[in-house]
């Protein structure tokens, strides 16, 4: 156990250093990825690795990727595409605490299961952001179908939305191609592919229900512009509450994300 944490502990040093480099992480952001990577990878072993790095490589890259185009929404969002210790936590907290069950219920496949959930989710809802920008058309709040503005919390459009399904399917298949469970029959591998997509896109569906409704939505009285930024916006200036719970930021959200994904696989998973 001791050597596997030590290798794991190796390993996320390294991701998270040249994370770091490459402005993928916050300084915050490093130290948290050092800690959630060495309990997943040091713990959970290859196929959590496997799933980890899939969900951080592929986000990494799309958020440099489509930067620009996001750049004119910046305001709108909470942090900018450098992760720091929150968005750390809120995407692979329940990874690490997952890992711990494991190690905890050495004999009970429910963590990783949980974990296939917990990452698919947070992939989905990842993507789902970063490219649901590039919508030709303007989204609708998943709640009443009203058109708002792009990046507007709660908003999904149709690229968004199959975005959040690529993102899903790219953890299922990593997941498919690792677990042990997903066994050989070709049958069986298409159906855990679909249920581990639906599994992520609920949470990541629940994450846009989340910002439709309770999370703390703020106003730039300056800019005239609804954003997730306070207590001040991009501008410098002080943002008031517009709806939502103050103390429910984006990061709670996604965590809750995460959370959704985990619950609803490990539901559909014991129906099969």
């Amino acid at each position: 156990m001791l050597l596997q944490l030590g290798i794991g502990f190796g390993t996320a040093c390294i991701i998270a250093f040249l994370a770091r480099r490459l402005h993928a992480l916050s300084r915050s952001g490093a130290w948290a990825a050092l800690l959630t990577g060495t309990l997943i990878f040091g713990l959970g072993g290859v196929p959590w690795a496997v799933l980890l790095l899939a969900f951080f490589i592929s986000s990494s890259v799309l958020s440099r990727a489509f930067s620009g185009r996001k750049k004119a929404l910046n305001e709108k969002f909470a942090k900018g595409s450098q992760r720091d210790a929150g968005q750390v936590l809120a995407n692979g907290g329940l990874g690490a605490l997952l890992a711990i069950a494991q190690v905890i219920y050495p004999d009970s496949n429910w963590p990783w299961i949980a974990f296939i959930g917990a990452m698919a989710a947070v992939n989905a809802d990842t993507w789902a952001t970063e490219l649901g920008v590039l919508n030709p058309s303007q989204p609708r709040l998943i709640t009443t179908g009203r058109v708002v503005e792009a990046g507007t919390s709660g908003g999904v459009s149709l690229l968004g939305t199959l975005a959040s399904l690529a993102g899903a399917a790219l953890i299922a298949l990593f997941a498919i191609l690792t677990a042990p469970q997903a066994g050989d029959l070709p049958a069986k591998r298409l159906t855990l592919l679909v249920v581990i997509s639906l599994g992520g896109m609920a949470g990541s569906l629940f994450d846009s229900l989340l910002g439709a409704t309770v999370q703390g939505i703020y106003f730039c009285p300056n800019c005239a512009k609804e954003t997730e930024r306070h207590p001040r916006h991009s501008c410098g200036t002080e943002t008031t509450r517009v709806r939502g719970w103050e103390w429910l930021n984006n990061d709670l959200v996604n965590f809750a994300c995460s959370v959704v994904g985990a619950v609803v696989l490990l539901g559909l998973w014991l129906s099969l």
